[in-house]
């Protein structure tokens, strides 16, 4: 046990290092003028899908239940951290300060209600719990696309037909209107933020993955008769787990809010909660530095493809197919480990060689 705990203490360190050189790199790039506008807009984004993908991978790979309401959790963090910006952004001014109360803000209240559609939708397992995330996160969408919430001085006016009906005074002013969502939202985000985000996400990834409660969740997903036949209570772990996964996927839905001007619901439908499915297969189930890469490769890719765009998703959708036969094929898998390894001892025997030549002079 003292053995694998090494090897996943250095594969998480790894993975620290990797991403900070990345982000050092990418800093020093933007600052010098060296990386493209195209590019540059994608930095926040490309650390969001990280991020869903990260917390997604608790629940698929290391829980071992396939859910499909990121989509949902993203929807609630960012509506909640958008209205409370909104509210306070006259009153708070100072970003370094309305901000990191907004994470919190948008974090917890994804959290809670994971924990609250955790509670039934949990007992559910496979396919069927698939399709009450799923339905979960359409109906949170939908909800934001018609809710009506403005203030004034008489405080809020919240209403689910239309803008007229919130009777709002004439010093009024609208916070969320129905499909056209919210405006105005302080565009708080920014590239160094969501790098510091995503590297707390990976430190709390790992680290529950390493811990008591990570071996037990694992041990549930290996073998639940066993797991709960020496004393693990199920619905507890999976709630740790469920309720884990949407406040990371909160905090994500803060950051996309924030770093755009305007926010709309249909945004977050289920071909989002799929884009993220995908991050995590694609990177490996379970592998948490290859939901982040997938993430980051998948988020470029399209947009790369631009300048062919009659057969852009025709290209996109061949490159996903080689990847997946990749990730999942034993026989390549195989293939490119060994290679590895011939390639390290080269390069061990050609480092031992110029030792001992030194050594002989």
């Amino acid at each position: 046990m003292k053995k694998k705990l090494n090897v996943q203490t250095r594969k998480s360190f790894v993975t620290y290092a990797l991403l900070l050189i990345v982000i050092i790199a990418v800093e020093i790039m933007v600052n010098t003028g060296n990386i493209s506008s195209m590019l540059q807009g994608l930095l926040v984004p490309i650390c969001v899908y990280a991020i869903l993908a990260v917390s997604l991978n608790l629940t698929v790979g290391i829980l071992g239940e396939l859910s499909l309401g990121q989509a949902g959790f993203m929807c609630i963090g960012a509506y909640s951290s958008a209205i409370f910006s909104n509210l306070v952004k006259d009153s708070i001014t100072e970003p370094m300060i309305r901000f990191p109360l907004a994470i919190i803000i948008g974090g917890i209240c994804a959290a809670v209600f994971g924990i609250i559609i955790g509670i039934p939708v949990l007992r559910l397992r496979g396919d069927y719990l698939a399709i009450v995330t799923l339905a979960f996160g359409e109906i949170i969408k939908n909800v934001f696309a018609a809710l009506y919430i403005g203030y004034d001085s008489a405080g809020l006016h919240i209403s689910l037909k239309s803008q007229g009906d919130l009777n709002l005074a004439s010093d009024g002013k609208m916070i969320i209107n129905g499909a056209l969502g919210i405006s105005g939202t302080p565009n708080d985000s920014t590239f160094e933020i969501a790098a510091v985000i995503l590297f707390i996400t990976l430190i709390i990834s790992y680290n529950f993955i390493n811990s008591r409660t990570g071996r037990a969740v694992m041990s549930i997903r290996d073998n639940r008769i066993a797991a709960e036949s020496v004393g693990i209570n199920i619905t507890k772990y999976k709630l740790i787990t469920f309720g884990l996964t949407a406040f990371l996927a909160g905090v994500a839905g803060v950051l996309y809010s924030h770093n755009f001007y305007s926010l709309q619901a249909s945004k977050f439908d289920y071909n989002l909660s799929i884009l993220v499915l995908v991050f995590v297969v694609l990177g490996g189930i379970g592998s948490v530095r290859g939901s982040v890469i997938a993430a980051a490769v998948l988020t470029m890719l399209p947009e790369y493809l631009r300048s062919i765009n009659k057969y852009r998703m025709l290209f996109y959708a061949v490159i996903l197919i080689v990847m997946m036969i990749c990730t999942s094929n034993a026989t390549v898998r195989n293939f490119f480990v060994r290679n590895f390894e011939k390639l390290k001892g080269l390069i061990i025997k050609k480092k031992s060689a110029g030792e001992t030549a030194k050594e002989g002079e």
